[in-house]
């Protein structure tokens, strides 16, 4: 709508430099640079090679978003920007920028926090959440359990240890697989047997439900995998990667889902909000998908494209924050590697 405010979205925590412009809930243009293949020779992200590559790509990035959506900066109302978690050295180009910008032009900067906002990118898609929402957010760092509520958001549960796509990448590695690993096995995944291997679900035992309902952990499942793959290339067996992929895609995908419905029965929700990158993961979708129904949820998933990091995700933060009427940061504001999942706004 032209009455709703126009915010500049920039993200930078990671490996890829997003810039996108929404006018409120609408999304005018998102433009995302990838810096994936400089690290993939490496087997993993590399914090240097990633803010060197912010600085490059931020300009370009940023010219191309607002020529795609034929505006200016200078009709800009505000300016969205990770503020954290994610690696230092990355938030700080991108924090760098987004100050100079409000400064230059006089615009409120909103340092908005990265996993939150995965979950608040839905609202480009599916409309504006008309009332408080269960998020699972789950990507290479974090796998969290959110209610977001208007400006106030809880934390029901988190991982422990690796997040689900970290635990992805890691086997991945084992197996030989080229980085990023979490597509491949993924694709793997479809042709196997999910019920071939026997892989843990950790966390699920009645004992462990009552002091960990809502928390993950993926530890013990990567360390059985390995210990897996160690023991059939002892005995010289050929490992069925079909198979395992989805033996193993399904017992993340099995845990993620029964808590996450578990969380929206308990807290009485009716509305289940998946992002992040491994939200992309095809079991997981299908699983959520059959459970949410079974239980009368309405699961609202965003398209591949905006579950990665991008700008659009920062962009639909700022809006939101704006929408429930929270005060922008300060220009001294640092890139905060630990920002709390409670906290929209830094």
């Amino acid at each position: 709508m032209p009455n709703e405010p126009l915010v500049l979205g920039i993200e930078t925590s990671c490996d890829e430099t997003g810039v996108a412009l929404a006018r409120g809930f609408e999304l005018l243009r998102d433009t995302v640079a990838s810096s994936v293949e400089e690290h993939a020779r490496f087997g993993g992200i590399v914090p240097e090679v990633a803010s060197r590559a912010h600085l490059q790509a931020f300009g370009p990035t940023l010219q191309a978003s607002l020529d795609a959506a034929e505006v200016s900066l200078a009709q800009v109302d505000a300016i969205a920007v990770t503020a954290g978690p994610g690696l230092v050295g990355s938030l700080a180009v991108g924090l760098a920028a987004a100050k100079a910008l409000a400064l230059a032009l006089g615009k409120p900067l909103y340092g908005i926090n990265h996993v939150i906002a995965h979950g608040l990118v839905d609202q480009l898609v599916h409309a504006a959440f008309d009332g408080p929402v269960l998020t699972l957010v789950v990507s290479g760092g974090h796998s969290s359990l959110l209610v977001i509520d208007g400006a106030e958001v809880r934390q029901l549960g988190e991982t422990l240890d690796d997040a689900a796509g970290e635990a992805f990448d890691k086997i991945g590695r084992l197996l030989g697989l080229p980085y990023p690993a979490g597509p491949l096995i993924d694709r793997l995944a479809r042709d196997g047997d999910p019920a071939a291997i026997a892989f843990p679900r950790a966390l699920t035992r009645p004992q462990d439900l009552v002091k960990h309902p809502y928390d993950f952990s993926f530890s013990g499942l990567k360390t059985a995998a390995a210990r897996w793959i160690e023991a059939a290339r002892d005995d010289g067996r050929d490992i069925p990667l079909a198979d395992f992929a989805a033996s193993y895609a399904e017992a993340v995908a099995d845990v993620l889902t029964a808590k996450t419905v578990a969380a929206a029965r308990d807290e009485q929700l009716g509305t289940v909000v998946i992002g992040g990158g491994f939200s992309a993961n095809s079991q997981l979708r299908d699983k959520a998908a059959e459970r949410c129904a079974a239980a009368g949820l309405d699961l609202r998933v965003p398209p591949i494209k905006h579950c990665t990091d991008n700008g659009a995700m920062i962009a639909a933060a700022g809006a939101h924050a704006i929408r429930h009427g929270l005060s922008p940061s300060s220009l001294t504001i640092g890139a905060d590697s630990a920002l709390p999942p409670t906290r929209l706004v830094a």
